[in-house]
């Protein structure tokens, strides 16, 4: 499991953030459209090929792009500098990989991925409920480790991704709060780096789910994103021309303590009539019914009776905003229960997981 070496560290200099900013140009370009011809990539994404030129050989150099071999020169092929087509570096041989790691109150699933996002190994790993956070991040971080040796096969691991529900700073590796695991102020990042050597980046999972969708979904969603989820957590995050919104404090997208009008429910932050609250009662006495029957909570709180919807993007998304009634009707219509990790591949978490 060979990391990736990092890159040396110096002195920020001015350009260092453009250089970063164009690299990532390049990456996407190659991401939806490769395949593609090296002199190609500048007219799609924007950059001269001067630029486009530094930035390949860079990332040819660290094993992130890769030249795919041209097809055989034919009688109608045009003359000249053969055009060598460039890819992300997803082979079985030396292609980088990712860790993922998505942690519940009952159980966390580890999984592989490429540069593509898809999914090369998974697993399920239950772990008991209740356990002190320094005890239990210290148990999944040695599972985590188990499974990437026996995952990579020798590619290149260039960091780990972990989600987990509540409030989450990613600038700080920081879980602030996470009621149903009873965690606050664990650093996640901290501990996972420490075990595993190498970069971690923590998130809330909602958020998470909008950066995969906005990389890897539906073109859509880089205009404008609303994703909720609902499970044992109640979380949503917002996405506005490619970018999820944190907001301050990274508090973007809490969710769960929305009033929701008409409940007497008696929610665990010791208030009545939470979204949380709500949900986790209807979750006890109505476990099993259709995920379609989950949403009324949801509908009332956003203080409409319309038919249920499963997404928001687009225009709708776009004008989701504090205080507006419709914004809040569009932010709250992606409901998927008990849904989260790589929607490319279809693949759901076991029953019950969640934050």
């Amino acid at each position: 499991m060979p990391p990736v070496p990092p890159a040396p560290t110096a002195p920020r200099r001015a350009g260092d953030s453009r250089a970063a900013a164009n690299a990532a140009a390049v990456l996407r370009t190659v991401l939806d459209h490769g395949p593609v011809a090296r002199s190609a990539v500048s007219g799609l994404c924007g950059l001269s090929p001067a630029a486009v030129s530094r930035q390949t050989t860079g990332l040819l150099r660290r094993g992130l792009l890769r030249e795919v071999p041209a097809p055989p020169a034919g009688p109608t092929t045009a003359a000249g500098r053969p055009r060598i087509p460039l890819d992300l570096h997803t082979g079985a041989a030396g292609g980088p990989v990712a860790g993922a790691l998505q942690i519940g109150v009952r159980a966390s699933i580890l999984g592989l991925v490429d540069l593509r996002g898809r999914v090369l190994a998974r697993r399920t790993w239950p772990h008991e409920e209740g356990l002190a956070p320094d005890r239990l991040t210290a148990r999944i971080a040695a599972e985590l480790s188990r499974f990437l040796a026996d995952s990579t096969a020798g590619r290149p691991l260039l960091g780990v991704g972990a989600a987990l529900g509540g409030w989450v700073r990613p600038d700080a590796g920081l879980v602030v709060r996470h009621e149903a695991l009873g965690w606050r102020d664990v650093a996640l990042g901290a501990a996972l780096h420490e075990a595993l050597g190498v970069p971690v980046r923590v998130d809330n999972h909602a958020r998470a789910v909008g950066h995969a969708e906005i990389l890897f979904g539906h073109p859509g969603a880089r205009r404008s994103l609303v994703h909720l989820f609902i499970g044992n957590v109640v979380d949503a995050a917002f996405a506005i021309v490619g970018a999820v919104h944190q907001g301050p404090g990274a508090a973007a997208g809490d969710v769960a303590h929305l009033p929701v009008p008409g409940s007497a429910v008696r929610c665990p932050c010791g208030r009545t009539g939470c979204l949380q609250g709500r949900r986790l009662r209807h979750g006890a006495r109505r476990r099993g019914r259709a995920p379609g029957d989950r949403a009324g909570a949801v509908r009332a709180a956003a203080g409409g009776r319309g038919r249920h919807r499963r997404s928001a993007r687009g225009p709708a998304a776009a004008g989701a905003g504090p205080g507006g009634r419709e914004g809040g009707r569009a932010a709250l219509r992606r409901v998927q229960p008990g849904r989260h990790g790589d929607h490319r591949a279809g693949e759901r978490p076991a029953r019950g997981l969640s934050g």
